[in-house]
């Protein structure tokens, strides 16, 4: 597997995308090649820091544009034609790459995927899938960010793609979908969300369950959540930021008194392991599906353990062939639905 790394990318680069190198290097052994995107002294320089050693593994591919965030998604496309993003999306189009990996601006990651390699025939829009934690299992949610402004036809898009990622990645039989919506009663929700509740009932192909509430999220959530971009990325922002503030405030606690401070000590290993389950360290990137390539999409402040488990998941990327999956659900549904 030969995955395009975009060094440059993220709050914390080039250290914790090359860090992510270093990783990768020793723990996935099905990684045939890394193309490491983005100014070739900034990168030999951070290798030489970081103790990697230069080898068969490894090939430097030039970039001497940087994204910025303030820079928006189509401008970073149109006017940073020699960005890292742009180039590592070129490596994937032409063939060199079988992924990119980018912790940087989401926005030119997204745009720049859409613009070079395209969608999927019969997908209008690519949306980001992210794996979530619950009390009881893990479940996807779609789209996280990728677009804000949503029909009603994009979020069926979106679960006919985040139920073959649920199916052929996460190994659900016949995934679950719900609707986010803010009551589980058909006549809740938007506009955009009743619509939607309409056609996905009527929608072969898809094991539909009706509509779903925050609380359901977190309890027994379906397998796969589907909503506007806009409601998504505020869910898995919410999600994060809260996460870390409990860990927080536990901690602040704890710390008070001798007593809790040694109860602490004990139940040190118990939250060692929800931190692990709670942690987007632990998935590292997520997929934006329904494009004719593979673009995995990392937090901008992901840490080099983050940026390694993005380049294992654009490795169960290609190994589960989804877009091939992707196609086939699409080639079944438009099949169902072709006119007598």
């Amino acid at each position: 597997m030969k995955i395009a790394l975009d060094v440059m990318g993220g709050d914390h680069a080039p250290q914790n995308p090359m860090g992510g190198v270093k990783l990768a290097l020793e723990s996935l052994p099905q990684l045939e090649k890394l193309f490491l995107v983005g100014v070739p002294e900034v990168i030999e320089r951070e290798m030489q820091a970081q103790g990697i050693p230069a080898g068969p593994r490894l090939e430097i591919f030039p970039a001497s544009q940087v994204v910025d965030m303030s820079d928006s998604g189509l401008d970073a496309v149109r006017k940073k034609k020699d960005s890292s993003i742009s180039r590592a999306v070129d490596l994937v189009k032409e063939g060199t790459a079988d992924a990119v990996v980018s912790a940087g601006h989401t926005g030119a990651a997204v745009t720049a995927s859409l613009i070079k390699l395209r969608t999927l025939a019969h997908i209008e829009r690519p949306a980001i899938a992210s794996v979530m934690p619950s009390m009881t299992t893990p479940w996807l949610l779609i789209d996280a960010g990728a677009n804000p402004d949503s029909l009603p036809e994009h979020l069926v898009q979106n679960a006919l793609m985040g139920s073959a990622y649920a199916r052929h990645v996460m190994g659900r039989s016949n995934p679950r979908v719900g609707l986010m919506s803010n009551g589980t009663e058909e006549e809740k929700g938007n506009s955009l969300c009743k619509e939607t509740g309409k056609l996905l009932r009527t929608t072969p192909g898809i094991n539909f369950i009706g509509n779903v509430e925050g609380h359901d999220l977190w309890d027994t959530p379906p397998d796969v959540v589907v909503c506007d971009g806009f409601t998504g990325n505020i869910i898995l922002k919410t999600s994060e930021a809260l996460a870390h503030a409990l860990f927080g405030m536990i901690k602040e606690e704890i710390m008070s008194t001798t007593r809790t401070k040694i109860g602490g000590m004990l139940a040190r290993p118990a939250f060692k392991r929800i931190h692990k389950k709670t942690s987007a360290d632990e998935s590292g990137g997520m997929p934006l599906l329904g494009l004719n390539g593979i673009t995995i999409i990392a937090h901008g402040g992901a840490s080099a353990y983050a940026m390694k488990n993005a380049i294992r998941m654009a490795c169960d990327t290609i190994s589960h062939q989804v877009n091939p999956h992707i196609e086939a659900a699409l080639s079944q549904h438009l099949l169902i639905h072709a006119p007598a």
